[in-house]
Formats: structure tokens, C-alpha cells, sequence
């Protein structure tokens, strides 16, 4: 069947790469781990690392970075050959918070290191993403992370930091899906050397799945909605990171390296932009995350 298939061409097969702005390497697709929690948690996690992902995106406030850790210690991959991230929360932006709050995910996770730590969102309301920033870049001269990334900024925002610390991040991450493109964030990444990444790649709720265009694109290409929507992230120049419990989901959403999008199916599918596609009106400009 289709999953076998795939399973099949993946094996041996490594997800292609690109270089962060710090010359560290970075997967081109990463596997979400958002209410993957538990021993349920790691069992999913663990599928995800045996079909091929490298990648773990978790998070503070995912309350799971030790699931994480564990799935680590039990895949049987060497450390080096893992990238794991995880983010800061906004309520604990102030910088010795920060720096304390990224020690704990470390002992939650059991790890020595990070590969990426992110701020989670800017909330600037509170004024403090410049201080949790300069948390980062030291606690990233400890060794606790390898990389420092963030999630959620607008150019204002990416902009002030790169005039306070003369450091940019490796990684914005940020909402992005065929209804919500974000042109002028993947411009503004482009030229700054930021790499994007994407959230809730597919759209949270998935609705985008049933889209007549994308089903259209899908069907003549013997492909699933999900793999068409995912592929478009890698064209666009984003790295996606889906999420999913199930084995043949995952081995379906991480095959999307055997074929293209023509420009004609990227032309249709820029149609589908929403003036604003955001899931739940979570706004950077505004929105609080604690």
C-alpha cells in the first residue's frame, strides 16, 4: 500500500539540509510535538525519529520536554545526529528568569544541550523580548544551546534586536499555510538571512485539506492534500513542521522530497491567500503568551 511504499523510500533516505545563519546545519522538515505528551508522547516521538525525522520541535509550555528527552535517550540516535529545540515562555522573560527557565528545560529534558532555543513570542506589551534575547546569546555562550531562534516576531520587533544586540536569529518561526503566506515576512527573512519556519503548516483544524485547488493539485499528482501543502512550504522556502501521533502520517508528511510543484500549481495556489489566514487571530502585534 501507499504507507508501505513510502516507508520504503524513505528508509536509507535523508531529509535534505540547509545552513543556519551561524553555519550550523538545520532538516528541511521538522516533526511538531505540541499535545504529544507522556508515555504516548514518547512513543509517538519515537516513531517519528525511527521513519526518518531528525528534528523535535517542542516547547516550555508544551509541558513536554521531558517526553522529548526521553524519546532522545531511547531512539538509539546519536545525540549529534538530533536536532531538539525548545522555547522560552513569556512569563519568563526577564533575563535571570530566562537563563534559569532554560537550565530547568534542560534538567526536564535530561539533556546537556539544545540544538535551538527560541523565544516563544514577543509580547511587547511587556517590553522584554530585548532582555529574554540577551539571555539567549548567553546562555548560548554556556553551551546550554547551539543555535538561538524566535518565534512569532514581526520585522519591528526583529529589527530592535538586531539594533540592541547586533545579533539576529537563526530561525523566525512563525504561522504559515497556502491561506496565510506571510509574503513580506519570507522577504524580510530572505534578506536578513533568517531562515523560516513554519507553524500549524496545514492549518490548525485542517480545513485546508479539503480545498478544491489543493485536492485538484493532489489527485493529478497521485499525492495527498497534506504532502501538496507541504511540499508548497518547501518551495516557498520554509521549513514546515507537521505534527502527527500516527506512523503512516508521519511517513506521509515527511515525503515531500520526490517531487515538484509547477509554477502554474504555485500561481494557483498564491490565490488562495486570506488577508488575514490567521488560526485564531493570535497577532504578534498584540497577542500575550505567558
Amino acid at each position: 500500500d501507499v504507507y508501505k511504499r513510502q516507508l520504503k523510500e524513505n528508509a536509507g533516505v535523508s531529509i535534505p539540509e540547509l545552513t543556519l545563519n551561524d553555519g550550523r546545519s538545520f532538516p528541511l522538515i521538522a516533526f511538531g510535538t505540541y499535545k504529544l505528551n507522556g508515555a504516548a508522547g514518547v512513543q509517538g516521538m519515537l516513531s517519528a525519529l525511527d521513519v526518518g525525522y531528525r528534528a523535535l520541535d517542542s516547547a516550555f509550555n508544551y509541558e513536554n520536554e521531558g517526553a522529548v528527552g526521553e524519546a532522545v535517550r531511547k531512539s538509539g540516535r546519536a545525540r549529534e545526529e538530533l536536532s531538539i529545540a525548545s522555547k522560552l515562555p513569556g512569563r519568563h522573560q526577564k533575563y535571570d528568569e530566562a537563563l534559569t527557565c532554560i537550565e530547568e528545560s534542560l534538567y526536564r529534558a535530561g539533556l546537556d544541550y539544545y540544538d535551538l532555543y527560541f523565544i516563544h513570542w514577543p509580547n511587547p506589551k511587556q517590553g522584554l523580548y530585548v532582555e529574554a534575547w540577551q539571555a539567549l546569546i548567553e546562555a548560548q555562550k554556556r553551551g546550554y544551546v547551539r543555535s538561538i531562534a524566535v518565534c512569532n516576531f514581526l520585522a519591528e520587533h526583529l529589527d530592535k534586536l538586531h539594533a540592541e544586540t547586533g545579533v539576529l536569529p537563526t530561525i523566525n518561526q512563525i504561522e504559515l499555510s497556502p491561506y496565510f503566506p506571510q509574503d513580506d515576512m519570507r522577504a524580510y527573512h530572505q534578506k536578513h538571512g533568517i531562515v523560516t519556519e513554519g507553524w500549524s503548516p496545514i492549518g490548525r483544524g485542517g480545513k485546508i485539506l479539503s480545498d478544491e485547488l489543493i485536492a485538484g493539485i493532489a489527485k493529478r499528482l497521485g499525492k495527498t492534500p497534506a504532502q501538496i501543502v507541504l511540499r508548497w512550504h518547501v518551495q516557498v522556502g520554509s521549513v514546515p513542521i507537521p505534527k502527527a501521533s500516527h506512523r503512516e502520517r508521519q511517513v506521509e508528511n515527511m515525503s515531500v522530497f520526490d517531487f515538484e510543484l509547477t509554477e502554474q500549481d504555485m500561481k494557483d495556489i498564491a490565490t488562495l491567500a486570506r488577508p488575514d489566514g490567521r488560526s485564531f487571530g493570535q497577532d504578534p502585534a498584540t497577542y500575550e503568551e505567558f
